[in-house]
């Protein structure tokens, strides 16, 4: 009798053999806890799937765990904006992964979409520049090629030093610091890039110095030489380990050449950028 009873409830199809089971007949809280093992642009694919992985895919729990452990610290001491964690938390990754200026809009925040890592940029503005208050050595030059409106612009200088410094509470991991660099200055004419190479001189006969120190007591310097005219670069400043989540760590950097036998001249500063290390292999 039990069998008649359990065989009478299987869905079959017109020749009466019973329908196999469908992606669809999988149940949302299954479908959550498959997508929990995914990265976010997969659980965002998946979602299209059908309804079950849709409404699975919105999962509070799901994205919880995608997002980085100093979320709240970067909501409420960076951002100071306690609204956002009333979002459901696939909302406020989707947030956090857009750039969030902070600072005065002197820096900007944002998470790595595929990974959650934070990623962080320093303008122009927010570091130490000498000589940017004379006109006859730097410009701020309106640019549409950078994060920020404007970029810091040498004319020429004897003495060329930038520094800057940041404290972040930074989540567990390995940090990589670059500054956003470009020879020469470009602009558009009609819509097209337009470059000017006018003022570019001096880079090639010594190279810049890259250093960077935390409070942890790590340090690492660099040489190399400007190049690459006309384009932007990231150049690598050097790599950071962060070991404690719940201390902030103090990073002080520079870009310095301060050999005053020659002058130089020709170059835009962005930006200072710290990406995790796992991120800035793929950039």
């Amino acid at each position: 009798m039990g069998a008649n009873i359990s065989g009478a409830m299987v869905d079959r199809d017109e020749g009466g053999s019973p329908l196999k089971p469908r992606l669809g007949d999988i149940p949302e809280s299954c479908a959550a806890l498959v997508l929990a093992l995914l990265d976010p642009p997969e659980i965002c694919k998946l979602a299209r799937v059908n309804r079950s992985f849709h409404g699975a895919s919105s999962a509070d729990f799901i994205w919880e765990s995608k997002l980085p452990s100093n979320y709240i610290f970067i909501v409420e001491k960076v951002l100071r904006d306690t609204t956002l964690l009333n979002l459901q938390k696939k909302q406020l990754y989707a947030g956090l992964c857009r750039p969030n200026p902070f600072d005065a809009g002197r820096k900007e925040i944002w998470l790595d979409k595929k990974t959650g890592g934070v990623c962080l940029s320093i303008s122009s503005k927010a570091l130490t520049i000498t000589g940017i208050d004379d006109r006859r050595y730097w410009t701020h030059i309106s640019t549409e090629e950078s994060r920020y409106p404007t970029v810091a612009y040498l004319q020429q200088i004897w003495w060329f030093q930038v520094d800057g410094e940041v404290e972040f509470g930074f989540p567990v991991g390995t940090y990589s610091l670059f500054f956003r660099l470009q020879l020469g200055k470009s602009s558009k004419r009609l819509g097209r890039r337009v470059y000017n190479s006018k003022h570019i001189h001096g880079w090639e006969i010594k190279p810049v110095r890259f250093q960077l120190t935390t409070s942890e007591g790590q340090s690492v310097e660099s040489r190399c030489h400007l190049d690459n005219p006309g384009n932007w670069v990231l150049y690598r400043v050097g790599d950071f380990v962060v070991q404690n989540p719940n201390a902030f760590t103090n990073i002080k950097f520079s870009l310095t050449q301060i050999d005053c036998t020659h002058t130089k001249g020709g170059l835009c500063v962005d930006a200072a950028l710290i990406y995790p290390t796992t991120v800035a292999r793929e950039i």
